[in-house]
């Protein structure tokens, strides 16, 4: 059976993550400074792996390295303990993986490397991984680093690395507050109006662990559709007017674009808040 670390095994994506490889016949060491939610179903090891020492022990034993742990967005904490916390535990985390030969590392990343909040208008659209990198924040930033971390440690080691530029993360509960955005589109605009389901994040990570993949990748992982009851194009022309449109849209077709996740990981979202609420 092979073994996979889940770090961050606590958080949102964690959970998801935890449950669905249990699910799908993986062993799952679950890491986490934070203790385990009672319904999660595994203990959690716990340990700061900003100290290598920790990240070594951890993940020892581990075949395969899924790795969420980090200060999870901006304004949870002042901006030079974001980034020094997200890039000392992601140096940490990535070199214990190569000291211990695991087989390949898939990670979070993030949509807000791609120019999040679109204050500044996109460039064009839908937003694939061309438009990276464009950090305005000091969690931005950090994942940037981390990303440019990953890159040099696959390099000299032949470790593979896959970054998943998660977006908004929405479990079932959440999709009662999506109407609530509908009135005015700007109150979503700055991803893009995009999420990604906590279970298409678990089947992401999933898929990363057997997808044929050398070296360092990236990729955008998102709903197939947008979190509004309004066609895509008409959100675009509204808000963006100014942002060149690549493609004919679909009518609510994501404009975070999955088309490399499609092709790297065979990777198509299950579920979507229009499973659980109904459009106006």
């Amino acid at each position: 059976m092979t073994v996979v670390a889940v770090t961050g095994a606590s958080g949102k994506a964690g959970r998801a993550v935890v449950r669905d490889l249990s699910e799908h016949g993986y062993e799952v060491r679950a890491i986490d400074i934070a203790p385990a939610p009672a319904d999660l179903g595994v203990d959690v090891l716990i340990a700061d792996l900003t100290d290598y020492g920790q990240a070594v022990q951890s993940l020892d034993g581990c075949d395969t390295v899924v790795h969420l742990a980090n200060i999870p967005a901006p304004g949870r904490k002042p901006d030079a303990v974001t980034f020094n916390t997200n890039i000392t535990m992601n140096y940490a985390v990535f070199t214990a993986a190569v000291h211990l030969r695991a087989d390949r590392v898939v990670w979070a990343s993030s949509e807000t490397t791609l120019g999040l909040p679109f204050d500044t208008p996109p460039r064009y659209a839908p937003i694939d991984e061309a438009h990276y990198p464009y950090p305005t924040t000091a969690y931005a930033l950090s994942k940037v680093a981390s990303e440019t971390i990953a890159e040099q440690i696959a390099a000299w080691s032949g470790l593979p690395f896959i970054a998943l530029r998660l977006s908004n993360i929405h479990a079932v509960p959440d999709y009662a507050k999506v109407p609530g955005y509908w009135a005015d589109p700007r109150s979503r605009r700055w991803n893009a109006w995009g999420y990604i389901d906590e279970r298409d994040v678990a089947l992401a990570c999933r898929l990363a662990l057997t997808a044929d993949v050398a070296g360092a990748v990236a990729l955008i992982i998102a709903a197939a559709d947008t979190i509004m009851d309004r066609p895509s194009a008409d959100l675009l022309a509204e808000v963006y007017p100014q942002t060149e449109v690549r493609k004919q849209l679909s009518t609510y077709e994501t404009l975070l674009s999955i088309d490399k996740a499609r092709e790297v990981l065979g990777f198509e979202p299950q579920h979507s808040w229009r499973d659980e609420v109904k459009p106006a």
